[in-house]
């Protein structure tokens, strides 16, 4: 056979595209969460003593945080606790799949259902349940996939279940942030991949993991450490790719995540005693230290935090300076000046919020009033602002509003007003 130049040229250009492709592939494959091995008892003890020596119970105190952006939010009142770039919007990778589970979980009628995998969820990169395809396997499974080990093919598999396709499931998934208010989140897929319009922000990542811990089915999910799954009728036991379950006090889940754009993230929901929140760290440079800001976010919480009635000290500080201050206000031609202060809590969904503990002996109050007012004035006019501070720290602020409506005087007003005082004036010029 004679060998040509063109020959020649195309076997080194067959060559070196199998060579790129060789380079590459373990980028393509292992593009999430790729550490499917558990941290060990020992490695882990080393990152909380490494992480511990970082974090100090003087709340002033500076702590390295290696996270682009991160956020503790306190379930309760949705407090931010802790927060560093929390409303930039950024990759997230798998820690897309609570928003993926919520949605399956709100949108399908059995979980005892049995899915038959398709072509494309079978071929779907990435970390894997290890879906071929036309495998069997119930929605149950592929929830338990999707949230342990991060299976990318269990979460196409769930979304043309559920959605009939990638793009109508996103819609799904897109119409749900909208109607949990999220501004600074949008969703292309079920798995996370990198892509230029998927999005969130670590303030709006917790909401959703918040919102979804709501649900029981989603609870029980990502607090489980093993499980077994069935594919085809045969068992297959997977393990929870969150280090910090099961290793960190009061850590009951929720959501590992890894891709090149979005780096290492996890997202953690922790409770002791009666606190409980939600650490996001997003964008860590390694596995350890994404273990390390989270153990360091969440000691920093429990440390320097403590819950405290901030209504209740509102209510009564105000309950105090009425009774101190009873003809405070003037109602310019009012038909009365007798106005009770009503206190805007809508703004405050509970009413104990997180405080710093070493502020808490030494908060006060400060009322701003105009005790001139026009008639008429309406229930719920704003009249003043209550302003809650400790060390110049402040801690919440509320609206002041009129608890009743007074009129401005009519004529029949004014006379009644004359003659109730007349006597008064002529004994007063007879004297």
């Amino acid at each position: 056979m004679k060998i040509t130049f063109k020959y020649i040229a195309l076997k080194i250009f067959t060559c070196f595209f199998i060579f790129l492709t060789l380079l590459y592939l373990p980028i393509i494959i292992y593009a999430n969460d790729t550490e499917m091995q558990e941290t060990s008892s020992d490695d882990f003890n080393q990152l909380y003593h490494n992480a511990l020596l970082e974090t100090s119970s003087d709340v002033n105190s500076p702590m390295t945080i290696n996270a682009r952006s991160c956020i503790v939010l306190d379930r309760l009142s949705h407090n931010i606790i802790y927060g560093k770039n929390e409303k930039n919007r950024v990759k997230m990778a798998s820690t897309t799949k609570i928003m993926t589970a919520i949605v399956v979980l709100e949108n399908t009628s059995s979980l005892d259902k049995t899915i038959n995998v398709s072509k494309k969820a079978a071929n779907t990169g990435g970390s894997r349940l290890g879906l071929k395809t036309n495998d069997k396997i119930t929605i149950r499974d592929l929830m338990y996939g999707l949230m342990l080990c991060s299976g990318n093919d269990a979460a196409v598999c769930l979304a043309e279940s559920i959605g009939g396709s990638i793009p109508e499931f996103a819609n799904l998934m897109n119409a749900k942030a909208k109607e949990l208010g999220l501004t600074n989140t949008h969703f292309e897929s079920p798995h996370g991949l990198d892509s230029s319009e998927h999005y969130t922000t670590a303030y709006e990542l917790a909401l959703i993991a918040d919102y979804a811990l709501k649900n029981t089915t989603f609870l029980n999910i990502v607090g489980t450490k093993n499980y077994t799954v069935t594919i085809n009728g045969y068992p297959k036991t997977i393990s929870n790719t969150n280090e910090l379950l099961g290793n960190l006090n009061g850590v009951y889940g929720i959501k590992t995540g890894f891709t090149n754009g979005a780096n290492r993230c996890l997202v953690t929901a922790c409770k002791r005693g009666n606190m409980d929140i939600i650490c996001v760290v997003l964008g860590c440079d390694t596995k350890n230290f994404r273990t390390q800001d989270s153990i360091k976010l969440i000691e920093y919480a429990f440390k320097n935090f403590e819950y405290y009635n901030i209504k209740e000290f509102a209510s009564q500080f105000i309950l105090n300076w009425q009774k101190e201050n009873p003809d405070f206000f003037t109602i310019e031609k009012g038909n009365s000046n007798n106005i009770e202060l009503f206190i805007d809590f809508s703004n405050c969904e509970t009413s104990t919020i997180p405080i710093q503990k070493n502020l808490i002996d030494d908060i006060e109050a400060s009322l701003s009033l105009t005790s001139y007012l026009n008639a008429p004035i309406h229930q719920g006019d704003l009249i003043g602002n209550l302003d809650i501070s400790s060390k110049g720290v402040p801690i919440a602020s509320f609206q002041i509003l009129s608890d009743r409506t007074i009129e401005k005087n009519n004529i029949l007003d004014y006379m009644i007003n004359f003659f109730r005082s007349y006597p008064n004036q002529i004994e007063s010029t007879l004297w």
